[in-house]
């Protein structure tokens, strides 16, 4: 549908835009809103984007579809009322503690209260705070400076698949809480704070205890404290200081030698042993055609998610650590040894673009000799602090260069910072070791912000088909289609946030699809400057695999470098009485990953037998199907099969309705 509207007495062309504030938008009329993300369904909640329409009143513009013909008016009297009413009604009810809060400066509440010029309320404050919630070792949730605008629950619900925020109660005792009101980690979250990056008002941020954590190590004689800096961060640390999506990598390397770090790394140099060991592997799978297709570990966000809901999938899962946790082990594992230090007296610090990244770092596996590989994690936004706390000028910093002997990198790792990235490095290095492929080597389909990429290529007499997918919704999907026999593919690369690392929950507020596009944009460009181009082109790497390990890809880098993930237990809790009759007793778990597959289908179909029916919040045996517990065994039902599954274990005795 296309036409024309009146704004403000502006005669504006609308063509497939859907909404009003998106017209406005476009022909550079800013409205105000709390609510709206136009990657997101539109829910009308915090009706600050409201406009005047004749013939039509007063209507919320986010979700009133342009009609040709239409005059509108955005900043009448009447809208300016409206506006000011809700915007005092959200701070009454609001904790106004803006000088502690993390969003202070970013916050939309916050802006939008200056902006219309309210500097007192009519309206009395709320009486009672609520507790936070830090139990996430990612996450801190503040119900207190939560408006309810749902922005986290149709993100989580709608790109990542989970599920994990609601609503709970209705009018004025509304919140948003976690599944079943329970703390966040104990819930399904997969940390990938995409609900920080769409919050308005800092009702949730980044857990940034460990920012106090580093300048402990920091002022720590006996420590020897050195940091890795992720690719992505590169792009995108600059915004926190107005310089924009440009690289900042030696700023930020001189910036944290003032800060007091010892050494100073390139999480890039991780990434390309990644892509040696990762390409390895799967052209080995390739070969044996066992565990296909094989899906990429460097996301937690990802990991965790296949952990709880697609635990069958977990041997198809690659078993290199990622880089950040690659890194973590190379330096305890050897490099204290070359310093003459103990694993202990060392304190690793990452800067990762992930609230994921700060999990992973405190997962079991990821330990040498009792202490964590990687100490402490901090956000992209997170450093900017840090060199703030610091004093330091980032804009005026001289450049500085990584330390050795780790310091070369390529663009294959540089590259890892965006969605596909992971793949177009093995591909790069697929190319150099089977095709013999000299110079650049560089993989389009794998770019760009489409959430799902799949292509096939021939290397040699074999067909490879491979998938990029981003945002866990669309890996959902795709996996759907492989599992049904739709989609036959030999790799994916999964990363958990739109966009990839350059999107991720760490990174600065500005975090929508054109601010992803330009991150990514300038790490490929970051890649088309560097010298090396592909993993194998990396000599210090060569020489660590060699001095280290006496190679790559062997024995002992399986053990330093690699790891297993198992099944994960998603929610704690007692049985559930669902039917208390006489019969034998069954137990249906009710886990995130078993409702998935259909476990309440499955009590439906079992409350028509004869039978004690219980539920349980995980029986801790994921499989392919529906956790049910049947004469003290676990066996793996569908909705379908469960009547007859049932009756075949109880041998015909008829204790479950059988004859």
């Amino acid at each position: 549908m296309s036409g024309k509207i009146t704004i403000n007495g502006q005669l504006i062309d609308f063509t497939d835009e859907k909404n009003i504030l998106a017209v406005a938008r476009n022909a550079g009329i800013d409205i105000p809103t709390l609510c709206y993300h136009p990657e997101l369904s539109v829910v009308g909640a915090c009706r600050l984007c409201v406009v005047e329409i004749e013939r039509m009143g007063v209507q919320a513009s986010c979700s009133t579809a342009p009609i040709d013909g239409m005059v509108v008016f955005t900043n009448s009297g009447r809208v300016n009322r409206v506006r000011k009413m809700v915007l005092e009604l959200l701070l009454a009810n609001h904790d106004r503690e803006c000088t502690t809060c993390d969003a202070s400066g970013a916050c939309k509440l916050q802006k939008y209260a200056n902006d219309y010029g309210i500097k007192r309320l009519r309206f009395p404050s709320r009486s009672q705070c609520e507790a936070l919630d830090n139990s996430s070792l990612s996450i801190v949730r503040d119900p207190n400076k939560c408006i309810l605008c749902g922005l986290c629950v149709r993100i989580c619900k709608e790109k990542q698949g989970v599920g994990v925020w609601d609503f709970k109660n209705r009018g004025s005792r509304t919140e948003i809480v976690a599944a079943m009101d329970q703390p966040l980690a104990e819930s399904a979250c997969i940390n990938c704070g995409q609900c920080i990056a769409v919050c308005p008002c800092g009702a949730l941020s980044s857990n940034s205890t460990a920012i106090d954590e580093v300048w402990a190590a920091l002022r720590d004689p006996k420590k020897t404290v050195v940091c890795q800096i992720a690719p992505a961060p590169r792009a995108a640390l600059g915004e926190e200081f107005g310089l924009g999506s440009v690289d900042v990598t030696a700023k930020l390397v001189a910036g944290l030698r003032k800060v007091g770090f010892d050494k100073v790394f390139d999480t890039v140099f991780t990434a390309d042993m990644t892509t040696i060991e990762e390409s390895n592997e799967f052209l080995g799978r390739v070969t044996e055609g066992k565990n296909l297709p094989l899906f990429t570990s460097c996301c937690p966000g990802w990991v965790k998610y296949a952990e709880q809901f697609h635990p069958e999938l977990l041997n198809n899962v690659s078993t290199c650590r990622s880089p950040q946790q690659m890194f973590g082990s190379v330096l305890k594992k050897k490099y204290t040894q070359d310093l003459g230090i103990k694993a202990e007296d060392m304190f690793v610090v990452s800067i990762m673009p992930c609230t994921a990244k700060k999990y992973e770092a405190k997962r079991p596996e990821f330990m040498t000799d009792g202490v964590y590989d990687v100490d402490a994690v901090l956000t992209t936004v997170e450093a900017a602090r840090l060199f703030r706390e610091a004093g330091i000028i980032f804009d005026s910093l001289e450049d500085s260069a990584f330390d050795q002997p780790m310091e070369q990198a390529t663009g294959s790792g540089v590259i890892f910072g965006a969605t596909g990235g992971v793949m177009e490095s093995v591909i790069r290095y697929v190319a150099g070791k089977l095709l013999n492929a000299q110079g650049r080597v560089d993989v389009e389909f794998t770019r760009g912000m489409d959430d799902t990429k799949i292509a096939s290529l021939s290397v040699n007499d074999i067909k490879l088909s491979l998938a990029v997918v981003n945002g866990l919704a669309a890996t959902e999907a795709l996996i759907q289609k492989i599992q049904s026999g739709e989609l036959d593919v030999h790799a994916v690369e999964v990363m958990a946030c739109p966009g990839g690392c350059v999107g991720g929950g760490g990174q600065p507020c500005q975090n929508d699809s054109k601010a992803r596009q330009t991150r990514a944009t300038e790490i490929y460009n970051i890649d088309s400057k560097m010298v090396l181009h592909k993993a194998q082109d990396n000599e210090d790497l060569d020489k660590i695999f060699n001095k280290y390990w006496g190679g790559c890809c062997n024995h002992e880098t399986h053990h330093d470098l690699h790891t297993h993930y198992h099944p994960k237990r998603q929610i704690a809790g007692n049985d559930i009485v669902i039917k208390d009759a006489e019969g034998p007793e069954v137990t249906v778990c009710l886990g995130e990953g078993c409702l998935k597959k259909g476990s309440l289908a499955v009590v439906e179909k079992l409350l028509e037998m004869p039978v004690k029916l219980k539920g349980v919040f995980c029986l801790e045996s994921c499989g392919e199907g529906v956790s049910v517990k049947f004469n003290d065994q676990i066996l793996s039902v569908s909705p379908e099969n469960v009547v007859d599954t049932l009756k075949s274990k109880c041998s015909g005795s008829g204790c479950c309705g059988c004859s």
